[in-house]
């Protein structure tokens, strides 16, 4: 079986599963849509058609309410008593400040972490001890829980200082003339919307003025400006100024639509909820049939599975009519994320995905549930048996779902599927490992792409290798954010450049950002031995490196544990090559290979002359995936022919 770029068999069948009835036809080969603007809600349910459907505020019930003890007393008590405990915690202590200074640090410095610390640690412990009142019923959290919510419509913004380039006015302090809508200005009102249904009543009874407040600050920070404007990048609506969407469309999306079920005003609920489907049309044409993030697993967690809670909630508050949850695209997104896993919370990081993942487990389970799919409600099963706590710590609504689904999730089969290999030609990314349902041997992944890809690394050809489910040749994946990240000096940070990527350096030159700085001729085969891919990745380089080919082929030999790397090139004259290989244990070199301790060996055909660079890692974000240190090996021949090959054979060490 082979594939080549914008050439597939059909999407099921490459990846192993059932063809759906949409695409039984499809057996053999076919061309690969260019991703056609098929608009599958907001063409099926008009406004009219919604208003139809869509069930009173006051009948819709999409999580027990407060007053419903037995629904609340029937979650374990173990889970119960920790929350209740660790909420406890929080009685009486001072809320953390948000000064003018603490805001202005991000234009300032370009440090966005310490506000967002104490901005994010607001909300959570307004959600702790929301949930804790919920689960104990005796009425003892709800001054601070009345606090927590005063204190945030007090706020001037709800978002965070990196994104206020949204506004007119630019990045420093938020103008309150002009009401912007961010990520984080959408997940607070959806907070504070789920907190207000929830205990509303009984907040009423210390107050009626605080459940009018929040009402109102959600109207004027979001209802309102998500209502009358068109023109925020992320809806994907502004046809004057057109630019692709990414995770921050359904992420917003999933909490303005929290906030229009729950608060709109009947007359308008309707056209609010059509806007959304016409805004979630521009993210779900923005994908491959294969479903395949090219932001990768870890904003997975915000694009995916942030699509699966729009379509989640517009699936309950029609009683079930808006199901379009056996739509293809649908399943595969929801796929996605089992096939890039790797082992325990390992996925694979390219772009700006951690190389550690935690996972969205009560989401992925029930994304699985809804599409029929019981390896992808197992991954999230496991997601959560991994973890020491049984909250998904980002959303009120997601926090609410795991409580109530949680004890049936410790039930159920929490054994990840461990794909043998998948291949989504959509963002050109295989992975493949030696044994179906098991981590035992050697891991590949590998991509070809662009280099203008949503959180992009200048990475076209770049691969990583694990053993037995451990890191071996590694994609670093990114630092802390600053406002470095998403400015003109992103691709100046090393750990964006192919020359930290395994990647060639082509006459002391790296690749260049930018849509045509691509792979090409891109070929995959699932041989009788194992998975083979091939691509062209001369064009991902400026013209300066006088680069005419070069062809990189891996090759999965599953009986030998082995994977083979060949490069071929055709170069306009001969010179300098260099091979990057970034490592997450210590190599040795010797006698034409390099070893990494307790992982694999790499042998080399050619003359390389190999250097090994120990990099000490300071940024925590990278600690917490590769500790304190990496390796950047360099396979170096300083006067190479101007056409050549060299071939890295990849074995386990035993």
């Amino acid at each position: 079986m082979t594939i080549t770029r914008r050439t597939i068999l059909s999407v099921p069948a490459v990846l192993g599963l059932p063809t759906p009835i949409a695409l039984q036809a499809a057996a053999g080969s076919q061309e690969v849509p260019e991703r056609p603007g098929r608009n599958l809600l907001a063409s099926t349910w008009s406004e009219r058609r919604l208003a139809e459907v869509l069930l009173p505020a006051s009948q819709w019930k999409p999580f027990p309410a407060y007053s419903e003890r037995t629904a609340w007393e029937a979650i374990p008590k173990d889970e119960r008593e920790a929350k209740i405990k660790s909420a406890e915690s929080l009685l009486g202590k001072p809320w953390e400040a948000l000064p003018a200074t603490l805001l202005l640090e991000y234009k300032r410095t370009g440090n966005r972490t310490r506000y967002e610390a104490a901005c994010f640690g607001r909300r959570k412990r307004l959600r702790d001890l929301a949930l804790a009142e919920c689960l104990e019923g005796k009425g003892r959290f709800l001054d601070e829980v009345m606090n927590g919510l005063w204190l945030l419509c007090e706020e001037t913004w709800w978002g965070v200082p990196a994104h206020l380039g949204l506004q007119k006015a630019g990045t420093g302090l938020p103008d309150i003339d002009e009401p912007v809508v961010d990520l984080f200005a959408a997940e607070t009102a959806s907070l504070l919307a789920w907190v207000g249904w929830l205990l509303g009543g009984d907040l009423r009874k210390l107050s009626a003025l605080v459940p009018t407040r929040v009402a109102v600050e959600i109207e004027r920070r979001i209802l309102a400006p998500c209502r009358e404007r068109s023109d925020f990048w992320w809806m994907g609506l502004d046809r004057d100024k057109p630019r692709d969407v990414n995770n921050w469309n359904p992420w917003i999306n999933s909490n303005w639509l929290t906030c229009v079920l729950l608060l709109e005003k009947p007359e308008r609920r309707a056209a609010g909820v059509q806007k959304i489907l016409r805004s979630l049309d521009q993210f779900l044409d923005s994908y491959h049939p294969d479903g395949g993030c090219d932001e990768g697993p870890g904003y997975w967690n915000r694009a995916g599975a942030s699509l699966f809670d729009c379509l989640d909630l517009l699936h309950s508050a029609s009683g079930g009519k808006i199901d379009v949850f056996a739509d293809p695209l649908v399943r595969e997104i929801g796929r996605y994320i089992y096939r890039v896993h790797v082992a325990g919370t390992y996925y694979i990081n390219f772009a700006d995905a951690p190389a550690k993942v935690d996972l969205a487990a009560s989401t992925t389970y029930a994304y699985g549930q809804r599409i029929g799919d019981a390896k992808l409600s197992a991954q999230g099963a496991f997601a959560l048996a991994l973890r020491d706590r049984n909250d998904d710590e980002e959303s009120m609504g997601r926090d609410l779902r795991t409580l109530f689904l949680n004890a049936e999730m410790r039930r159920g089969e929490s054994k990840p599927p461990l794909v043998g290999e998948a291949w989504l030609p959509g963002i050109e990314v295989l992975s493949a490992r030696r044994r179906e349902g098991s981590t035992a041997g050697l891991y590949l992944a590998a991509q070809g792409g662009h280099n203008a890809e949503s959180h992009n690394h200048n990475d076209v050809g770049n691969f990583i290798v694990y053993a037995d489910g451990q890191p071996a040749l590694i994609d670093l994946g990114p630092e802390s954010y600053t406002a470095r990240t998403f400015s003109a000096q992103r691709y100046e940070i090393w750990t964006m450049r192919s020359a930290y990527h395994n990647c060639p350096l082509i006459n002391g030159i790296e690749q260049s950002a930018g849509r045509r700085f691509a792979a090409r001729q891109v070929v995959y085969k699932l041989a009788p031995h194992g998975p083979e891919l091939s691509m062209d990745i001369a064009a991902a380089y400026p013209k300066e490196a006088g680069v005419d080919r070069w062809l990189r082929t891996w090759i999965f030999d599953r009986e030998k544990n082995a994977i083979s790397l060949e490069d071929e090139w055709s170069l306009q004259s001969g010179g300098k090559l260099e091979l990057t290989l970034m490592a997450a244990t210590e190599p040795h070199a010797a006698d034409a290979a390099v070893t990494l301790k307790g992982r694999v060996r790499i042998e080399f055909d050619r003359a390389w002359s190999p250097a090994i660079e120990g990099i000490d890692i300071g940024d925590e974000r990278l600690q917490h995936a590769w500790g304190e240190r990496v390796w950047r090996i360099r396979l170096t021949e300083n006067n190479a022919p101007s056409s050549g090959k060299s071939l890295l054979r990849i074995t386990q060490l035993d």
